[in-house]
């Protein structure tokens, strides 16, 4: 019987949550939904489905040591550091080797570090349906989201016919991936029905990855081959992650295999789920004052609605006769912007890049 494995991605640039988050601080260290960084939720989340030894977790060499201490009970083998971003392609070929390495057969699910699920219950529910489906036959397994409104900052799934159901949950065969679609597009998604949110969730087996990069992306299962045998012979793969990474062109697993792929099956999640991509979505998974207000700190809002005022090192944060917008305080930078506008946060990062001594605040 195959293992099941989990490998969860915690890279990015941290510039979504500037300034609190920063390039060796993302999202996923940080508590920005409940008191625990995101990463160590992911982590409670999926434990009683995935002991701690059959789970990895694969980072960048800049927030390694962080999300070292984030990671406690996981074997130190199994976080590993990617020398640079690639996307997401070369961290699922990463993954099919660390998992090839230890049950050739192994399934492992593939899983972001920095998402909101509230109800643990019925997403481990759902994984283990997903577990099921990987391990019954050759297909690709993804778990997609209901839309609730249409989203054009997501890929949608567009479902096809039922597959097979796994536990009382039902699968149905993946049509097509669709990319972030215009706002019109996106509401005739919606209203279909037939189309679900891409959460980038997926469910595999070693076998069933390596063939199809071999198929849809053979570059890329050639250059994994030094890690492969840096695996096998118990070596570190540091070495060999070093001289493969600069040759790799950036390349999402969803344009790599998913889109090209005929044995992509998907299934519809039970749970309610949140990507958190800005600072207006922290609203929704706070507690607020009676005006609608989100503060965490020393803050206070004063003939103000809407606003989130988050405060750092007892510094006391007041915002006056304003609503709707976003202020974030922290020990060394401060930010101010209406919610509208929260969404161009990359603009001030590329001004502050600029800036002589700008990489002090990123």
């Amino acid at each position: 019987m195959p293992q099941h494995f989990a490998v969860i991605i915690a890279g990015g640039k941290g510039e979504r949550f500037w300034p609190q988050s920063r390039e060796r601080r993302p999202k996923h260290l940080l508590p920005i939904v409940g008191k625990k960084p995101m990463l160590a939720r992911t982590l409670d989340r999926i434990r009683p489905v995935v002991p701690a030894k059959n789970t990895f977790v694969i980072t960048s060499a800049a927030q390694e040591k962080a999300v070292r201490q984030v990671c406690p009970k996981l074997p130190g083998a199994n976080i590993i550091a990617e020398p640079f971003g690639r996307d997401t392609a070369p961290a699922v070929a990463l993954a099919a080797a660390l998992v090839g390495a230890r049950d050739p057969r192994g399934v492992f699910a593939m899983l972001p570090a920095d998402h909101v699920i509230p109800d643990a219950k019925a997403y481990r529910r759902d994984l283990r349906a997903a577990f099921a489906a990987a391990s019954a036959g050759p297909v690709m397994v993804t778990i997609g989201i209901k839309p609730t409104h249409p989203e054009t900052g997501f890929g949608y799934i567009h479902m096809g016919g039922a597959w097979r159901e796994f536990d009382g949950a039902k699968f149905a065969r993946v049509k097509q991936f669709k990319e972030k679609p215009a706002l019109d597009l996106a509401r005739h998604y919606v209203a279909s029905g037939e189309y679900a949110w891409n959460a980038g969730m997926f469910v595999w087996s070693v076998p069933v990855v390596q063939t199809a990069f071999e198929k849809h992306a053979p570059a890329y299962a050639a250059a994994f081959e030094p890690v492969r045998k840096a695996l096998a012979k118990r070596k570190p793969v540091g070495v060999a992650l070093k001289k493969i990474y600069p040759k790799l062109d950036r390349l999402s697993v969803d344009y790599a295999l998913l889109e090209k792929a005929d044995n992509v099956v998907v299934l519809p999640a039970s749970f309610k789920w949140d990507d958190v991509g800005s600072w207006p979505a922290v609203q929704g998974h706070c507690a607020l004052d009676a005006d609608g207000n989100a503060l965490r700190g020393d803050a206070l809002v004063v003939q103000g609605r809407g606003n989130i005022v988050f405060s750092e090192g007892g510094h006391l944060t007041a915002v006056l006769g304003l609503d709707d917008v976003v202020v974030v305080h922290t020990k060394d930078a401060t930010l101010v912007v209406p919610k509208s506008k929260a969404q161009e946060i990359k603009k001030v990062i590329a001004k502050i890049g600029a800036l002589k001594n700008g990489k002090k605040w990123l």
